[in-house]
């Protein structure tokens, strides 16, 4: 988060705040007092000249009013003699008008021309109809307050008086307390302001300790707590802050612990599993789900799953939303098989607000591969026995008909009959002992044999009972070795093997013989000169019901499960099977068995 600059911090907004209230309220208590103030002086310097005024009117009047004779000082005099001492203080001049308009006297000694004469000022004329008058002007820069108040005798105006005073005194005043109200204000201003820093870090210093907890949660740090510097309003901010960062850590980590158990959940699941949002962009898939569509689980994120599930061309994702049943998606290639069942479930909200999808899909590629072998199974069973029993059925409805009677003919049907009711017997004991082979009860039970003289026992018996023109060839250890195996079992595998390289072979062709020892096992191989398996078939004849030449095969009575029986068998014994074939040269089929050497030192 960017840091927040000086001039937009909280801070400097409580400051600012506090400043200017203060600033106003002393501005307006300012105005309210200075301007209160100047009406107080004026009216006070106003007065006490009024009053002085009205003490000369009545001196004035008594001179203007007293009789006088021929002996005796004029008015002029006597008005003279009363002002020559008034002129002191902020008082200019005063000077006495009649009420002829005539000035009869003045306290400037330099204006005493003007005695005698009559003055044109208005304010006297006024004056001298009876009303008071006031005024200020400006005279030399300097404002002057004029005063023309009437001397009256007996409720007659009989004069005037002419007061001039300078009252920028007043003024002067009033500016000298303006500038020390100005500088209490500025002193007040910068009071304030500290005791508003103050005051703002006791409110910001919290603010800013819940704004760093704030960004250090945002970071998923949990373990860090805001300082509690009292218990006002902010202070059970901060406590309740901390109990929300406690109760945060808590969930986080509930959250986490069962992310990572989902996590855990999808990563070990055999399922493949994916999620998308509502509009169909995948928003997670586990490793399995990658592995399965064999794509890149980074490459995917935001990808639209309808085209990753190969299914554009047969739904749309709203059609995918609504499907109830099981979809199958078939990714099978050249070097693999891959069949998978995807089945779809909706993502919904509380509020029934669709959220996205979840598409879990099932590896069945086994699963179906189990049930193609079971049908073919059924099937290749179904058509094996249906065929010895239509030919017997044949022959039975041919000796029904009267053909018993004919000597030569009805022999023949009962031996084909005999014939075709062992190969069944064959059948079913093959199936039942596949039968067996699959169960998970089935049991083997072992003994210490001495492989080398059973083997030549097992083939000295092919031998004698041979009626082929075919040579046995042995590459048998001159040595015993010991192994431990079920003996009917081994017994039955190299009967099966053998008796298929006697019905392939030609006249006079060989079967070879071998047993090889190696580190921890031995490996047995019985090979023929037969017709050999088509290379691409190889792999197919431990497979049941196969066979390379399925004519040739029920000619000479076989089942096709000789090879898948032995098969179940050596892997009952932890061995393997395999076969190794080229066409016109005959097939070898090699298989081994365990085999330890320092068990073997013991029998010895």
């Amino acid at each position: 988060m960017k840091k927040v600059g000086f001039f937009r911090s909280i801070h400097l907004k409580f400051v600012l705040i506090y400043v200017l209230l203060i600033l106003v309220a002393m501005q307006i208590i300012g105005v309210y007092f200075v301007d209160g103030l100047e009406d107080k002086l004026k009216a006070n310097f106003e007065n006490s000249l009024s009053q002085q005024v009205n003490i000369l009117s009545f001196s004035i009047e008594e001179e203007m009013v007293k009789e006088r004779d021929k002996n005796s000082s004029t008015l002029e005099e006597d008005v003279n003699d009363i002002l020559k001492d008034k002129r002191a203080g902020d008082i200019q001049e005063i000077r006495v008008i009649d009420s002829g308009g005539k000035i009869i006297g003045t306290s400037n000694s330099d204006d005493a021309g003007i005695i005698g004469k009559r003055t044109t000022d208005n304010i006297i004329k006024m004056s001298l109809q009876g009303t008071e008058q006031k005024n200020i002007k400006v005279k030399n820069g300097k404002r002057i307050w004029i005063l023309s108040s009437p001397i009256k005798s007996k409720n007659e105006t009989i004069g005037a008086i002419y007061l001039q005073a300078n009252i920028e005194t007043v003024f002067s005043q009033i500016k000298e307390i303006n500038k020390i109200f100005a500088t209490g204000t500025a002193i007040a201003l910068g009071i304030t302001a500290i005791l508003g820093i103050l005051l703002a870090q006791t409110i910001t210093r919290p603010m800013s300790d819940m704004r760093r907890q704030a960004l250090a949660m945002a970071k998923g740090n949990f373990s860090r707590k805001v300082k509690v510097y009292g218990y006002d309003e902010i202070g059970q901010l901060a406590i309740t802050f901390n109990n929300l960062t406690k109760k945060l850590q808590d969930a986080q980590s509930s959250t986490e612990g069962e992310r990572r158990k989902l996590s855990s959940v999808l990563s070990y699941m055999t399922d493949g599993v994916i999620a998308t949002d509502r509009k169909g962009r995948v928003i997670l898939i586990n490793e399995q789900a990658a592995k399965m569509l064999d794509v890149s689980r980074e490459t995917v994120i935001t990808q639209e799953i309808v085209p990753l599930l190969g299914l554009e061309d047969k739904y749309t994702f709203e059609e995918l939303m609504e499907e109830t049943e099981s979809v199958i998606l078939d990714n099978s290639t050249s070097a693999k098989d891959l069949i998978l069942r995807a089945n779809f479930s909706v993502i919904q909200r509380e509020t029934g607000f669709v959220n996205g999808l979840i598409a879990v899909l099932h590896d069945i590629t086994e699963q179906e591969k189990v049930e193609e072998e079971r049908r073919e199974f059924v099937a290749n069973v179904s058509h094996e026995l249906r065929t010895p029993l239509t030919t017997m059925r044949s022959y039975l409805e041919a000796l029904s008909e009267g053909a018993w009677r004919d000597e030569n003919i009805a022999p023949n049907f009962l031996k084909v009959t005999q014939k075709e009711t062992e190969r069944m017997i064959r059948l079913v004991n093959d199936l039942l002992q596949l039968s067996k082979l699959d169960s998970k009860d089935y049991k083997i039970t072992k003994d210490w044999v001495d492989f080398t003289e059973f083997f030549h026992h097992i083939i000295d018996r092919f031998e004698m009972s041979k009626d082929q023109n075919v040579f046995f060839v042995r590459e048998l250890p001159k040595k015993s070795i010991f192994v431990e195996i079920d003996e009917d079992k081994i017994t039955q595998i190299i009967d099966n093997i053998i008796s298929n390289a006697l019905k392939y072979s030609p006249e006079g062709g060989k079967i070879r013989f071998r047993v090889r020892e190696l580190d921890n096992e031995i490996e047995v191989s019985i090979k023929d000169q037969g017709m050999g398996i088509p290379k691409d078939n190889v792999v197919k004849v431990f497979e049941r019901f196969y066979r390379v030449d399925r004519a040739r095969s029920r000619k000479l009575g076989g089942t096709g499960l000789g090879l898948a029986i032995a098969k179940e068998m050596v892997t009952a014994h932890n061995g393997r099977i395999w076969a190794e074939s080229e066409e016109g040269k005959g097939t070898a089929i090699f298989f081994t068995l365990p085999f330890d050497p320092e068990q073997e030192d013991e029998w010895s």
